[in-house]
């Protein structure tokens, strides 16, 4: 019970991220403007004439009835999974015994869970702060990842024993593809994925006018710099153009990662990682240059997902062929780390 579950919500966690980012790019971030119901109903059909209200008067904001449904949607999903979660962890706490259950990770789930649905509060109630929805990306993809270790344990798989370096590049892969999300989700919600329309160049260029400073202030408003003004072109042109750089690192560091796994004997794992950086490459240069059509833009944040769910598997199913492990423990072959 305690395997499928975790596997159950695994899928859900990936259907939740994909489509809070279907409601973000389709604007219905503020389909209702209030948490956690709409309109204080328990559904866009109980609090219709409100949501028609509001529509009438803004007829182009972000309020109307299908937004309202798709950001309703997405917090009965979310809802869902918090629950879900909070019974893994339960089974997992009584289960603590057998090597295959991480009762602290199931835990950990449940503390992660809870904050992300205050940022989910939050980035309704605080309208839409870049540094609010960034962290709300970064939750959902961390519940991801914690549930994919949780359900690879649970598994059983069997782990591989390879040298210290080949480990050491899998942490790296990891570490950079994390800090390619962040930043991906800072261009996202920055609304700073057009600000660089051509493409390998940006406006023609290798290094565009750029504001760094602006561009990388976490605290303040959407669309606004510190200082109240709107915030310019070019900090949104240093955004986009620091998102692909950092895709340089990605790609780089992953290639290694790759070279070194069918080195050392492991061409199925070295080929799912190629796959999903060259797919999550492909949809980042699809979506420049056909201007960030809706279902694209919604791929390549599944692409993110799916990419960072091949790394965990990778660091989880890897372990050192010393004596000791990676975390200083006694390695058995029959044991999981």
């Amino acid at each position: 019970m305690y395997r499928r579950l975790v596997c159950v919500a695994l899928v859900l966690t990936l259907i939740v991220v994909v489509f809070g980012a279907y409601v973000r790019l389709s604007d219905a971030g503020l389909g209702c403007p209030d948490w956690p119901g709409c309109y204080g109903q328990v559904s866009p059909a109980h609090a219709e004439p409100a949501i028609s209200a509001a529509a009438s008067l803004s007829p182009n904001g972000p309020v109307t009835l299908p937004k309202a449904w798709k950001e309703m949607i997405h917090r009965y999903l979310a809802a869902s999974l918090g629950l879900l979660i909070l019974i893994i962890a339960i089974l997992a706490i009584r289960e603590r015994r057998d090597p295959r259950v991480r009762a602290g990770v199931a835990v950990l789930l449940v503390g992660v869970v809870i904050f992300q649905g205050l940022l989910g509060k939050w980035t309704v109630t605080l309208l839409l702060k870049p540094a609010i929805v960034t962290g709300h990306l970064i939750g959902g993809l961390t519940t991801l990842g914690l549930l994919a270790y949780l359900a690879l344990q649970a598994a059983g798989l069997q782990r591989h024993a390879v040298r210290g370096g080949v480990i050491r590049l899998a942490r790296v892969g990891l570490l950079l593809v994390i800090a390619q999300i962040v930043l991906g989700g800072w261009t996202s919600t920055n609304y700073a994925a057009l600000a660089c329309s051509d493409f390998p160049t940006c406006h023609g260029s290798w290094w565009p006018s750029m504001d760094f400073a602006n561009a990388f202030h976490v605290v303040r408003e959407l669309g606004m710099a510190p200082n109240g003004e709107l915030l310019s072109f070019d900090a949104l042109t240093a955004i986009h153009w620091t998102h692909r750089i950092g895709a340089l690192f990605v790609t780089a560091g992953l290639l290694v990662l790759v070279r070194a796994l069918f080195g050392a004997g492991f061409g199925a794992m070295g080929g799912l990682v190629l796959i999903a950086l060259a797919a999550q490459i492909g949809l980042g240069i699809a979506n420049v240059m056909l201007h960030l059509p809706l279902a694209l833009a919604v791929a390549h944040n599944a692409g993110a997902a799916v990419l960072l769910l091949v790394l965990v598997m990778v660091n989880t199913r890897l372990v050192s062929n010393r004596p000791w492990g990676w975390a200083g423990e006694r390695k058995n072959e029959n044991a999981y780390a």
